[in-house]
This record gives structure tokens, C-alpha cells and sequence, in this order.
């Protein structure tokens, strides 16, 4: 039993110790916005096992090799759907893998190899863009992109920039800023400064004026404008709270919920109706709108945005009391009154994990915040499918204090 403890404290430390050089090797314990919190039952030590245990596991189900080329994908495992990847798990992947680098000492090589995946399947508009979904036979499905793929990968570029640096075979810096420029230019709704669906949506599209709530990342966009001095992304963000704050006001005074789609920007925002681009609840609080905590919270933690705090607490004092505390109660999808919505009764850790990111804005929640994190990792990989799994592992990053921006 001794031998086996000193086994489990010691793995993280004996991969840190052949890693390749980094300048922010995992684990940082970043210094989040003043107020915020951290689960406090465990050591510092033990959330970060927990995450290298995870990640180990994550990695070896997830990262698949193209045979005979250095491209590398995050495997969708959807069996009864025809992809093989798709781009926003792509850059999940890749900004997980990035903070990792100093854990895993072949985090550099895979960041490349899901780098020239990347690049191996551009966009129709905008070469610095990834076309939304691949098939099982690496085919792209069609040639467009999802602007959170899109967003997700221009992060994990300048992570990787901080990382390791620029001078190696690949430029991360001059390529995040290449792709953030197509990002501002095909993604980006330059008359309501809000986030298209794609860059398939043109000036004269029905659905111009429409977009995802999870799209919404203000602290990516901060890093945006830090990274390329391009002011127009101080705008996305201003208007993105001003849309939330509307939303949440007249639409969710209860509960602080978003729609998974909002409609109709430059007249009257509301909810995307039923059936509007991917399912029935797509004026819910879905599989889409369930990252909007973590998404919004993130931004606090980073950059100690009011605004985003006001923003979250709403929905945390919502689902404490509609819960009564205990993570057994937490659904998979509400109504924007709060409600549970039909058949949404089972555990699913891409809404669990992100009430935990929000949580961690303010220290009245803390019992809360430990009770999350308790309950989700006592699951098993095996339990879960690629995307409750991989929201997971970055939202631990998050709440463990090892995310950190560029």
C-alpha cells in the first residue's frame, strides 16, 4: 500500500522532469481575479493528480494518428455519425494539449500534429480557417467552418506561442495572427459586432443576424486584441454583454439563461424557435448554451471583468436553489424560466462542469464548488462520450487554477 501511494504521487512529477523546455509547464496555480476560489477540500496537489491521471487517459482515447503522416485529430466517437472530427473539438484538443506541455513530454510533437491536421483542412473562405467536419475517410464533409472551432484554435496558437515559442518549424504567433485576421473577417458580424455561425453566413444570409451563445468568448477575444492591437474586438465584447445582460433580462429574469440560438440582433433579440438549426430545444438551455458559464466565468477569472461576474451569479443562485445544493438534481437542458426541460433527467458533464466554473467567481459559493468537483470526478472516461469528456478536461484545468491566457 505504501509502494502503491508513492507511485501515485510521483507519476506527474516524473513526466514534468523529461518534458521538453516550456515556459508554462503544467502545473501553474495560476493567481485568478481577486474573490475567486478554488475547490478547498483537497491539496493543491491532489486536484493537479487528478488532472494528470485525466488527461492521461483523455489523451490516449482521443488523439488519433493519420498512419504514415504527422497530422493528428480529436476523435469524434459518435458511432451512429459518419465524422470522424470536428473543429471545435480540434481546438479543445489543441489548447488542452498546450496547457499540458511540461506534464507530457510529447506535447509539443502532438500540439504539431493537430497543428497540420488543422492545416490539412482549410475552409473555402478565409485559408486560416478549418472546415467545420471530417468523415471517417478524411474527407471534409463540406468546406465551411464553425467560428468556435475557429476561435478555440487561434487560442491554442498563441498558447502554444507562450509555450514553447515561435522560432521552431512552425510560426504559432504569425499563425494565430493570420487566423484571427480571417476570423475578424469571415466570423465576426461587423454591423451588430456579434459572432456568425460560420463564415458560410454572407451579408444577404437569412440568418445574418443570428448567433450561438456559446460563440460568445469575451477572454478569447481580449487576447485577440492583445495579440494583434485589432481594436474591433473591444466591440464584440461590449456588444456580447449588452446581448447576454438583454437576454438574461428579458427573457430569463429567474434563472440568467441564454437560448442554445439568438435571432433577430438588429431588431429584437429573442430565442431561436424549435427546430431552428439543430433540434427542438434550440431556444434552450442546451447542449450548446451549457458551455455560456464556463465561457462567461472564464473571463472574470482571466481579467477580473465585472461584468461577467454579474453575469454568472445570476445563473449560480439560480441553480443552487433550484438543486437545493445537491449536484444528484443538476439536468441536462432547461427551459430560459429554468425548468427542466423533457427527457433531460441523466448526468451530463458538459452542463455539470461549467456550473463549476462559474461558481468560482465568488466565495459564497465554495460548498458548491467542492460538491461539483466531487461529483465529477468520480466518473470514469468510459462513462462519457468525446465531448462531455473533453469539456471536462478543460473546465478541471480551469477550476484547478492551471488555465491561463497568453
Amino acid at each position: 500500500m505504501k509502494l502503491f501511494w508513492l507511485v501515485f504521487i510521483l507519476v506527474p512529477f516524473y513526466f514534468g522532469s523529461n518534458a521538453q523546455s516550456v515556459h508554462n509547464p503544467f502545473p501553474q496555480h495560476i493567481k485568478y481575479a481577486k474573490a475567486s476560489i478554488e475547490p478547498n477540500r483537497f491539496s493543491q496537489s491532489r486536484l493537479d493528480h487528478a488532472i494528470g491521471i485525466f488527461y492521461s487517459e483523455w489523451k490516449a482515447h482521443y488523439i488519433k494518428t493519420i498512419p504514415d503522416k504527422q497530422e493528428s485529430y480529436v476523435w469524434f466517437e459518435n458511432k451512429n455519425d459518419n465524422k470522424q472530427s470536428v473543429s471545435e473539438g480540434q481546438g479543445y484538443g489543441m489548447i488542452i494539449v498546450a496547457l499540458m506541455g511540461g506534464y507530457d513530454p510529447l506535447a509539443k510533437n502532438t500540439f504539431n500534429n493537430l497543428y497540420r491536421y488543422f492545416r490539412a483542412h482549410p475552409s473555402n473562405r478565409g485559408n486560416h480557417l478549418m472546415a467545420w467536419a471530417q468523415n471517417t475517410h478524411d474527407k471534409d464533409i463540406d468546406e465551411t467552418s464553425a467560428s468556435d472551432g475557429d476561435i478555440d484554435i487561434a487560442y491554442s496558437l498563441l498558447l502554444a506561442n507562450a509555450q514553447w515559442g515561435s522560432k521552431g518549424s512552425i510560426n504559432y504567433l504569425q499563425e494565430a495572427k493570420t487566423t484571427i485576421a480571417d476570423i475578424m473577417r469571415y466570423d465576426i458580424n461587423r454591423k451588430t459586432w456579434s459572432v456568425l455561425l460560420s463564415n458560410a453566413i454572407e451579408a444577404d444570409s437569412k440568418d445574418y443576424f443570428d448567433t450561438r451563445s456559446s460563440d460568445f468568448m469575451p477572454a478569447d477575444f481580449k487576447t485577440f486584441e492583445q495579440a494583434t492591437g485589432d481594436t474591433r474586438w473591444n466591440q464584440v465584447i461590449d456588444n456580447g454583454y449588452k446581448l447576454f445582460n438583454y437576454m438574461q433580462t428579458e427573457y430569463s429574469p429567474d434563472a440568467g439563461l441564454v437560448p442554445d440560438f439568438i435571432i433577430h440582433l438588429n431588431k429584437k433579440p429573442k430565442p431561436a424557435p424549435a427546430h431552428y438549426l439543430e433540434s427542438v430545444y434550440d431556444g434552450d438551455y442546451n447542449y450548446n448554451a451549457c458551455r455560456v458559464p464556463w465561457r462567461i466565468a472564464t473571463d472574470y477569472l482571466l481579467s477580473g471583468d465585472a461584468r461577467s461576474k454579474i453575469f454568472v451569479q445570476r445563473i449560480n443562485h439560480w441553480i443552487r436553489e433550484t438543486t437545493n445544493n445537491s449536484t444528484y438534481n443538476l439536468s441536462a437542458g432547461y427551459t430560459l424560466a429554468g425548468d427542466d426541460i423533457k427527457d433531460s433527467h441523466f448526468e451530463a458533464l458538459s452542463f455539470i462542469t461549467p456550473f463549476a466554473v462559474s461558481a468560482m467567481v465568488d466565495k459564497s459559493n465554495q460548498q458548491w464548488l467542492n460538491s461539483i468537483w466531487d461529483y465529477t470526478v468520480q466518473f470514469k472516461l468510459k462513462d462519457f462520450d468525446y465531448y462531455d469528456n473533453t469539456v471536462k478536461m478543460l473546465n478541471m484545468l480551469i477550476i484547478s487554477g492551471n488555465y491561463w491566457k497568453p
